[in-house]
């Protein structure tokens, strides 16, 4: 039996003895023994690692890297701002759509002198801007720096690899993680449409099976960039990729140690394995998510297969359960889980959790905020069971164990949610420590006589009644209740960190919970004066986002000397379910230009939009979003074929005629017409269009609904 035959049953298998789906039924918060908390507050953050020293190193999408020591984070390397002089014109990165500083990994001999490199993942603006789709398309590349105490050298950089494609904006990749061979392995997405230009886009783009580019790879290269003597295309027909991301057709790049990938967003390395063993997280198009072993030479079938399965783009075109290409180790639907979006993963190290953990394998889905726990069976196959996704949990991004403690190890995850954080799920079965929630009980703004509610704090064992200790943060007394409400009257406005720290009845102190208040202050007021209202897009139209605030306390209204500063930015709603990040500005406009549907499966417009969002932040950091909803144009594109009930091809598809599509203005939809039989055997074959163009052509989706005919012939 073929990987993908075996991997494939053991899957419906399991689903037939659970009565259905694993993701099935409510969701459930941590197992006991088990808490969650906040670590730091960090922008955006898309990946970590730990110095030997226990700090972490956590890198923002907009382009910092930043140190998180003690819970506190200072900034190690500004690629948005290098010469600190707040001009975004000498910005070096991209950070529109889903680029950015993407990856992070230490030197394995990071405490040795000499050795104090890290290495990153980030989309470079080659030229100086960063367009969705142009000839001007910004590149990703992994380069290292050199690190001294909390700074990286930013003239220390020495580029590794350079020119990995960004057509499109999306499906970058972006993970780093050295194997125990010492050897670096980068994940590389295959960037969303076809650099080429000869496919499409989403299922269409078939980047992944071109061997000549980085795209849709796993690479791997020594520390100083060069290859390998084991990676497994080395031989005559390969070359160097690292300068131009790309080599002459039909050849290998010879830091390619793995293809057929669609979005690789993050690996997991085994850190109990006796080498080097790992994991890559497979983004799914339409219909699945997938978990594949790292595995020199292997092909995961993207854009072919998705997971076992026929990729609804290319339907039949190959047997993806056949021993081809290799399979995924474990595989989930969307239509049956709810989750569709797999991100972080990371094996639990043996002898730090129960051993119901041993060998364990966490990896979360950013779509249904969920971390499900992987778990090998005697005879073979995975158990898959919910390990966090009760109400209020985070979506993860990247998951790694890390330090904690004198001698412990925590999971450790990064999040989107509340504007960015770093958490800690930490694992204590004897006596755990409670959880602190402060929270103000109106706004957390106003008079400086405020009300103070720890109501949501909690103990999981249930050590109750619990004290609750605030200090407000203005230098007067910590204040001691056993009750958890609580008012306090401030004798300045200004802004102030309130701490609540809970004791449990045994004396078990939680670690704090802060919020920022600002009595005397109100929030400023920004005003989105363009697009207006009910504003629709084209794809491909260029806007120029603009708008105002204004402030009781700071600017024309307030102290004259200061001024809100303002943020944009530009979310794209897919399905309804989730947003990708899609551009982003400071000051008073942002340029962006309207993207393209993920497929003609997500044009609906309530589902499937644009969301521009504009913040303002006055001098005390009291801030307020406003949004504005700009929706695509649809149009509906019907096509028929002469005689009637033939099939064409849309979007590499196949379609019975007639068959009407909604699609959105300016959006190309790539049309064929195949050789066919009629019911009788006939054979019939293309002639003309009603466009008059070629028989497989690109149709630009005009503004008006319209028909197209496909004229056949018997033959």
């Amino acid at each position: 039996m073929s990987a993908r035959v075996s991997v494939h049953l053991a899957f419906i298998l399991l689903a037939g003895l659970l009565g259905g789906s694993f993701f099935a039924g409510p969701a459930v918060a941590l197992p006991d023994g088990f808490a969650d908390a906040k670590v730091a507050d960090v922008p955006a953050p898309t990946a970590f690692d730990f110095t030997p020293d226990g700090r972490m190193l956590v890198t923002s999408k907009p382009g910092q890297l930043y140190v998180v020591d003690d819970g506190q984070r200072t900034v190690a390397l500004d690629l948005a701002d290098p010469n600190g002089d707040e001009n975004e014109d000498d910005s070096t990165v991209c950070s529109n759509s889903e680029r950015g500083l993407l990856g992070v990994a230490l030197d394995p001999d990071f405490r040795d002198p000499g050795r104090k490199y890290v290495y990153l993942y980030y989309t470079y603006s080659r030229f100086g801007d960063c367009p969705p789709d142009s000839t001007s398309d910004p590149v990703n590349r992994v380069s290292r720096f050199t690190m001294s105490g909390n700074k990286l050298n930013l003239g220390s950089e020495k580029i590794l690899i350079n020119n990995i494609l960004s057509p499109a904006g999306n499906h970058n990749g972006g993970d780093l993680k050295f194997g125990k061979n010492k050897l670096l392995y980068v994940s590389v997405g295959d960037g969303g449409c076809d650099y080429a230009d000869d496919s499409g886009c989403g299922g269409q783009n078939d980047a992944s099976r071109d061997r000549n580019v980085l795209l849709g790879k796993i690479l791997r290269i020594r520390r100083d960039g060069g290859i390998p003597t084991s990676n497994p295309y080395t031989g005559q027909n390969s070359a160097r990729c690292n300068l131009t991301g790309r080599t002459a057709p039909e050849n290998d790049c010879k830091e390619t140690f793995a293809s057929g990938l669609r979005n690789p967003f993050r690996m997991a390395f085994d850190p109990d394995a006796a080498g080097t063993s790992f994991r890559v997280n497979d983004v799914g198009q339409g219909a699945w998510e997938e978990i594949d072993r790292g595995q020199a030479g292997a092909d995961y079938g993207w854009n072919l297969c998705e997971g076992s399965n026929d990729n609804p783009d290319r339907s039949g075109t190959v047997d993806c359960a056949g021993d081809t290409y290799t399979g995924p180790i474990h595989e989930y639907s969307h239509s049956s889980s709810g989750c569709s979006s797999i991100t972080g993963g990371a094996f639990v190290p043996d002898g730090f959790w129960p051993t119901s953990y041993d060998r364990a394998y966490l990896f979360g889905d950013f779509v249904c905020n969920k971390i499900f726990k992987l778990t090998p069976e005697a005879g073979g196959g995975f158990r898959r069971e919910l390990f966090d996704g009760g109400p209020g949990a985070y979506a993860p991004i990247a998951m790694e164990f890390g330090p904690y403690g004198a001698s412990d190890k925590a999971l450790y995850y990064t999040t989107f949610d509340d504007g960015g954080q770093v958490r800690r799920i930490v694992n204590d079965a004897s006596n755990r420590a409670p959880v602190a929630a402060a929270a103000t009980v109106e706004e957390n703004y106003g008079p400086l006589d405020m009300g103070f509610d720890g109501s949501g704090s909690s103990d999981p064992d249930g050590d109750t009644p619990l004290t609750y200790i605030w200090d407000f943060g203005d230098g007067s007394a910590p204040v001691e209740k056993s009750s958890p409400a609580t008012d306090h009257k401030y004798q300045e406005a200004g802004k102030y960190t309130v701490n609540l720290t809970v004791k449990d009845n045994l004396g078990k102190q939680s670690a704090p919970d802060t919020i920022e208040v600002y009595p005397g202050n109100t929030p400023p007021r920004p005003e989105i004066e363009s697009p207006s209202v009910g504003t629709t897009f084209r794809v491909g139209q260029r806007f120029t986002a603009t708008g105002s605030v204004a402030d009781t306390e700071d600017g024309a209204d307030g102290d004259p000397t200061t001024t809100p500063d303002l943020a944009w930015e530009v979310r794209r709603y897919h399905d309804g379910s989730h947003f990708h990040p899609w551009d982003s500005g400071t000051a008073g406009s942002v340029e962006f230009t309207a993207p393209p549907p993920e497929g003609l499966e997500s044009t609906g417009p309530r589902e499937n939009y644009l969301l521009v969002r504009l913040t303002a932040t006055d001098s005390l950091g009291l801030s307020r979003t406003v949004t504005r909803r700009l929706e695509p144009k649809t149009v509906d594109v019907r096509f028929r074929s002469e005689p009637l009930d033939f099939k064409l091809q849309v979007d590499g598809r196949a379609y019975r005629t007639p068959e009407v599509f909604t699609s959105w203005e300016g959006y190309a939809l790539n049309v064929d017409v195949p050789r066919q039989r009629d019911g009788s055997g006939r054979l019939w074959t293309f002639e003309s269009w009603s466009d008059g163009r070629t028989k497989a052509h690109a149709i630009e989706t005009p503004g008006v609904s319209t028909t197209y005919t496909a004229y056949l012939r018997g033959i």
